[in-house]
């Protein structure tokens, strides 16, 4: 049996709303449970139907998705929240994440890239499109040099160890920590670097020489 996602689209534009509709009604694993046309609406909406997942956009009238996303983090923090916008700039891209949405998808992305975001946030994984990744790791190169000092040494060691490739429950086995401690801990380095994706976080390590190549 095929565990169903129930997702809360939340746009302000009717065809937007309908196409994304019509394509995810194409996946047996995906329901839309209920739509939203602003942020207000949205925390109803999500209220009365306790979704796995909320699509949201970021402009929208009478509330704007970055405060219903802390409002969201703040009332659900069990629900993923999947951005789905137009805009391509890191200072949004990371304000969100950090403020509690779980993946960030480009509007003009291939519809498969958003499937398989919705998925990888259910999963409790957090999604960054390719389009959005590349803008961080831009950023993410000037945040580096000013943030190296900021880690700790069990942040170091945890960095090192995703690097090298160990799971969160081989990294709490080998350091004789929680998984849960684990995580807040990659949740952290992901924060103070600004680097949001495995493949970032492991070319951070090499180039600052955490791991050998």
């Amino acid at each position: 049996m095929v565990d169903i996602i129930r997702i809360v689209l939340v746009d302000d534009h009717a065809l937007v709303l309908e196409g994304i509709c019509a394509r995810l009604s194409e996946e047996d694993d995906i329901e839309i449970v209920a739509q939203a046309g602003n942020g207000l609406d949205a925390l109803a909406v999500v209220k009365a139907t306790q979704p796995a997942v909320v699509l949201m956009d970021i402009s929208m009238p009478v509330m704007d998705g970055i405060e219903a996303v802390e409002r969201l983090a703040q009332d659900h923090p069990d629900v993923r929240v999947l951005i789905l916008s137009m805009h391509n700039n890191p200072e949004y891209i990371l304000r969100l994440m950090r403020t509690g949405a779980s993946g960030y998808v480009l509007k003009d992305a291939p519809s498969k890239e958003l499937v398989s975001a919705i998925r990888t946030v259910n999963s409790g994984s957090t999604f960054i499109s390719s389009g959005a990744s590349e803008q961080l790791f831009c950023n993410s190169q000037v945040a580096a040099v000013k943030n190296k000092s900021i880690l700790t040494k069990r942040e170091i060691t945890v960095l090192t160890m995703i690097a090298e490739g160990l799971a969160n429950k081989e990294i709490a086995h080998f350091l004789e920590l929680s998984v849960r401690t684990v995580e807040a801990h990659r949740q952290n380095i992901k924060s103070k670097l600004a680097i949001y994706t495995p493949a970032g976080l492991t070319k951070y390590a090499i180039e600052h020489q955490f791991v050998k190549t």
